[in-house]
């Protein structure tokens, strides 16, 4: 019934043809958390399913430490948690992780992987301009919209900005390449389906709809290591059935969009273009833009104010899958009408929220984590666990491969040796986050079903060099368990700084005999259970 009920909204909200009032959303001045968990909270009630309750204090903290600063929580940041009044500590956590420096470097780092797009694990710790370019934009908190802009018409000549081209620059030698990843990465559609027949499934998807598509970047060309443009250029293609034409410049919407001097250039004409871009060339200089900008126009129309159906929308749902571990539509690059969200009014509110404060991601992120939803626990104690869809209870995701590196330095780290000073803690974190840069390289980018790899396995079970870095030597957990002959201490001090919680009094207690029974190799033993834990699926998961 539930599904049934979206899908016949979502007809209404997927083509924004009617205005808000008639698709009776909450008002917008609501706080998002409060709308999010109305929403949410009606499609759990007509289920008629009871949702999980809270997590508790220690997941919650570890859950947005990684979240919002890529990395877990020390030991002193998780027992000033626990030890705060419950009134708006949750609100003061959040508030305090986003201020700090590390939210900005870990949105850069989440934004640079999905721009990317790269699944070679080799390049989870790269550092390149567009990594740069991001680093500014977060931290400047600059609007989804203009980094947008920046990307589709990247300045070179502009220091800051150069990085923005990354985006589009590798994939000017494959202008279909560029359709599809502009499409799916900023709209949350995947056109390919329609480059070579109309989509089998989904009938408002036709030819027209890509090479539409494509006729935006088609004058898009490389110019001596520079982004350029032609003046002219149209598309032509050759129908599934019928003769050759010459494709729309249109939208994904369906709608045309005017485009002056449309047609083949003349020789003189063509001359002259390619002449403007090899005086570019020889001067080692970004070409002059073109006449008519076609990407211009794509931009012009994506951000026309009340257009917000795809643009707003396909960002929204992949910070939802970010932090909510499922999108509000799945797949990401699926967003179209024959696969409706599981709850289009709440994605339909949070898109024009967004639009209407001028694309402040940022503030989406806040809203996202002070919900209830989001602070649900994993654990389902009920036999059959609910659909994933209905977001009543918690889903457990994998650490990407920076937040899994880091997240191993500082936990392998004696606790005591990080400086209390705000200032300086903060300092040396980033430190570790620069150490651990070589390590996300061995760590795979997480997907849907993910499962720990072969790879992965083997790593832990015989990398000497890593287990050498990371257990042995002044400064390490390991070591400072070594010095404690309490054996209880032990355990609860290595459980709380590598698993972000108090040990359970199984687990001392199973401890305590491990290290009994190996009480000829202390050092050793303390290794060992520090390794057991860093390796253990409680630690590999964002719970």
């Amino acid at each position: 019934m539930f599904l049934r009920l979206a899908l016949l909204v979502n007809l209404v909200f997927i083509s924004s043809a009617l205005p808000d009032e008639a698709a009776k959303l909450l008002p917008a001045d609501l706080p998002m958390e409060q709308v999010i968990d109305h929403y949410i909270g009606a499609a759990i009630k007509e289920a008629k399913v009871a949702p999980a309750p809270p997590a508790d204090d220690a997941t919650f903290i570890r859950r947005a430490t990684l979240d919002l600063n890529g990395r877990i929580p020390t030991v002193a940041e998780t027992a000033a948690y626990l030890a705060a009044p419950e009134a708006t500590k949750r609100i003061e956590l959040v508030d305090r992780l986003m201020a700090s420096p590390a939210f900005v470097r870990n949105q850069a780092q989440e934004f640079f992987t999905f721009l990317q797009g790269q699944d070679d694990p080799r390049q989870a710790g790269k550092r390149t301009a567009l990594y740069t370019y991001l680093l500014t934009c977060f931290g400047e908190n600059r609007g989804w919209d203009r980094m947008f802009r920046e990307m589709m018409l990247p300045d070179e000549t502009n220091v800051t900005l150069r990085g923005a081209g990354e985006f589009l620059k590798p994939r000017a030698k494959d202008l279909n390449r560029m359709t599809i990843d502009t499409s799916t990465t900023f709209f949350g559609v995947n056109v390919s389906c329609a480059q070579c027949h109309n989509h089998p499934h989904v009938p408002a998807w036709t030819q027209d709809h890509f090479y539409g598509m494509k006729t935006f970047f088609s004058r898009t060309v490389e110019v001596g290591g520079f982004l350029g443009e032609h003046d002219f250029g149209l598309v032509k293609y050759i129908p599934n059935k019928g003769k050759e034409k010459v494709a729309p410049v249109m939208f994904l919407t369906g709608a045309a969009v005017d485009v002056p001097g449309l047609k083949e250039p003349t020789r003189d004409e063509r001359k002259k273009d390619q002449e403007r871009l090899d005086v570019a060339k020889k001067a080692k200089k970004q070409p002059a833009p073109p006449q008519f900008s076609l990407r211009a126009k794509l931009v012009e129309t994506v951000l026309k104010p009340g257009q917000y159906d795809f643009f707003a929308r396909a960002i929204v749902n992949r910070l939802w899958y970010r932090l909510y571990g499922r999108g509000l539509v799945m797949p990401l690059d699926q967003m179209h009408i024959e696969n409706p969200p599981s709850h289009p009014e709440l994605l339909q509110w949070l898109a024009r929220d967004l639009a209407a404060h001028k694309y402040d991601l940022r503030r989406l992120t806040r809203g996202l984590v002070l919900s209830e939803a989001y602070a649900r626990t994993s654990q389902w104690e009920g036999s059959q666990p609910p659909p994933e869809e209905l977001f009543a209870v918690a889903q457990a995701r994998p650490l990407a491969p920076m937040q899994m590196a880091v997240a191993m330095k500082l936990a392998t780290t004696d606790a005591t040796t990080l400086p209390v000073a705000k200032g300086a803690l903060e300092k040396r974190l980033a430190a570790l986050e620069q150490s651990a840069l070589n390590l996300a390289g061995f760590f795979p980018q997480p997907g849907d079903n993910f499962q720990v790899g072969v790879s992965e396995a083997m790593l832990f079970a015989n990398n000497q060099v890593l287990q050498k870095e990371l257990l042995e030597g002044n400064g390490t957990l390991a070591s400072r368990l070594a010095t404690d002959a309490d054996l209880s201490r032990r355990a609860d001090l290595a459980v709380r700084t590598v698993l972000s919680r108090s040990a359970r009094p199984e687990e001392i207690q199973a401890l305590i005999a491990y290290m009994q029974r190996r009480g000829d190799r202390d050092q050793a033993a303390c290794q060992q259970i520090v390794w057991a834990l860093l390796t253990s699926a409680e630690f590999r998961f964002n719970h």
